[in-house]
């Protein structure tokens, strides 16, 4: 492996792990990544939290210092690929250049997805994905007062906590009967529906957009019911697409994602693929997954630096995600597909600290913990070991859970 190439195609969670993990697992040829951002790799859920907030710097948001990068012999070149071939082993870039590797990594992420309604062109409408969206959104907030949200997911909902602790008055549209409703038991929906109007948000469910009015830039939002809602600002959150057309023009396998195996590879023994783009076999939840998270995206790209390495490991970890508004952490402990119990560990309705649990044939599958990081703890211990567990128990908040765990083993 001495005299390889190794190349990293993306600069976000999964290509930053990725580097430090091919090191780690013996990788010693080179290494190159190559982003189209000309950032240092950065922690990109901070971007609608702290960052955009003000309450961090640039510096507060990098993965690792630009030492670790000199340190560890990793070359970033900042540029975007264009095409891959896979006989020539050859990278063609979008100026026309060439770059040849022995091993690939795509580490491709996700790109927002855009809103289809007339009028989403104006100016003033923002997405939320990169640091240069928010470095737009940033430089208009300056007299501004009234901001819409489109989306009710955790991006739209972080959006709007921290615009609203900048003191703006924010409203946020939903498609959807509640926030929140893709993800998320109709009792979490119901807690943060409450959290957000009791901190000055203005939330609309069941809200169908028509268009985006303004007379060259963005003044307001028309629902189909003829309201028309007023704003300085409009950001956008309804989702993301993997970035997949690079690999499917190079014959790689795609489906929701570019499709990898066990150990991270794609169709091509040459060629790994992880983070927000890839779609792997999950055996914990017997189906093919694709994950947008940091948590899977470090997971993903070890796994597939060990196999770069002829190190071959399993993607088996269990998932994990948190968010954070207003003064409340959620933490997230595997995944409630499937489920067919939810039952509570405090009151949901009051105060600010209760866990949701999700259950399947009397296993835990899945918890939403509202500021209850022993919650969090013991759950992914519970999931993980798939215990059986009596709900009475689980939901009785006199029984520690450490105890009950402790009846289990």
């Amino acid at each position: 492996m001495q005299n390889l190439q190794a190349v990293i195609v993306g600069g976000g969670h999964a290509g930053a792990q990725l580097c430090a993990s091919l090191r780690q697992s013996g990788w010693i040829g080179e290494i190159l990544m190559i982003s189209d951002e000309p950032a240092l790799p950065y922690h990109r859920p901070l971007l609608s939290k702290d960052y955009l907030s003000g309450q961090a710097k640039m510096t507060d948001l990098l993965i690792r210092s630009p030492s670790f990068y000199e340190k560890q012999c990793i070359t970033r070149r900042f540029g975007q690929v264009s095409s891959i071939d896979r006989q020539a082993h050859q990278l063609t870039l979008c100026d026309g250049s060439k770059v040849s590797y022995d091993k690939l990594a795509l580490c491709l992420g996700a790109r927002a997805r855009k809103l289809s309604i007339p009028g989403a062109g104006l100016a003033g409408v923002h997405y939320l994905r990169t640091l240069s969206d928010i470095e737009a959104i940033r430089a208009e907030l300056d007299g501004k007062r009234k901001v819409v949200v489109i989306g009710g997911g955790y991006t739209g909902l972080e959006t709007a906590a921290s615009l609203t602790n900048l003191g703006l008055a924010v409203t946020v549209l939903e498609t959807a009967t509640r926030v929140l409703q893709r993800v998320t038991a109709p009792q979490v929906s119901e807690f943060y529906a409450r959290l957000h109007i009791e901190n000055g948000v203005q939330l609309r469910t069941g809200c169908v957009l028509s268009a985006i009015e303004g007379d060259g830039r963005a003044q307001g939002v028309r629902c189909a019911d003829g309201e028309l809602i007023a704003a300085d600002l409009i950001i956008v959150g309804i989702g993301v697409l993997p970035n997949t057309e690079l690999a499917e023009a190079a014959g790689l396998s795609v489906g929701n994602g570019i499709l990898i195996d066990g150990h991270g590879f794609t169709n091509d023994p040459n060629i790994v693929a992880a983070g927000d783009c890839a779609n792997y076999f999950s055996t914990r939840y017997g189906c093919r997954l694709r994950l947008e998270s940091v948590p899977n995206a470090g997971e993903l790209a070890k796994v597939c630096a060990a196999a770069l390495c002829g190190k071959f490991d399993n993607i088996d970890a269990l998932p994990w995600f948190w968010s954070n508004q207003f003064n409340v952490k959620l933490q997230i402990a595997g995944l409630n597909v499937g489920h067919d119990t939810v039952v509570i560990r405090g009151d949901h309705r009051i105060g600010r600290s209760f866990t949701c649990f999700y259950l399947r044939s009397g296993r835990l599958i899945a918890a939403d913990c509202v500021n209850r990081p022993q919650d969090f703890l013991l759950s992914k211990k519970l999931i993980s070991e798939q215990l059986q567990v009596d709900v009475v128990r689980l939901v009785d908040e006199s029984i520690p859970l450490n105890a009950l765990m402790l009846e289990l083993i």
